[in-house]
C-alpha cells in the first residue's frame, strides 16, 4: 500500500518516467526541459516561422525557452512531450507533402 503522498511510476507523464524524473529530479527535470525545448523549436520551425531579423529572432526564441520552462512543469503528470512529438510528425508530413505538391505544380506549368 503506498503511504500518503508518495508518488509512484504511474502517476508521471510516460516522458517524464522515462526519465526517471521519479528518482532524480533535478536530472529528470532538466531532462524533460531539454525535450520540451528541442520538440518546441521543431515545432515553431515546422510550422510557424518566418524569416526575422536577428534581435526578434532572439525576443521569439527567449520567449519559448521561458514558454518551455512553465510547459516541462505540466509535462511531468501530462503528455506534453507526447503531444510536441504527434504536432511534429504531422507538420514534418504536412511540409513533405506541401513540397511535393509544389514541385508537381512547377512541372505542369
Amino acid at each position: 500500500m503506498q503511504e500518503e503522498g508518495q508518488l509512484t511510476l504511474d502517476d508521471f507523464s510516460w516522458v517524464a518516467a522515462l526519465f526517471n524524473i521519479h528518482e532524480d529530479m533535478t536530472l529528470g527535470f532538466w531532462l524533460l526541459y531539454a525535450a520540451v525545448v528541442v520538440l518546441s523549436i521543431m515545432v515553431f520551425n515546422l510550422g510557424f516561422a518566418r524569416k526575422l531579423p536577428l534581435l526578434k529572432n532572439v525576443v521569439v526564441y527567449a520567449a519559448l525557452l521561458l514558454g518551455c520552462f512553465v510547459l516541462t512543469f505540466f509535462a511531468i503528470f501530462m503528455p506534453v512531450v507526447e503531444s510536441l512529438l504527434a504536432v511534429a510528425v504531422v507538420l514534418s508530413i504536412y511540409r513533405v507533402r506541401l513540397k511535393l505538391h509544389k514541385r508537381n505544380e512547377a512541372k505542369k506549368a
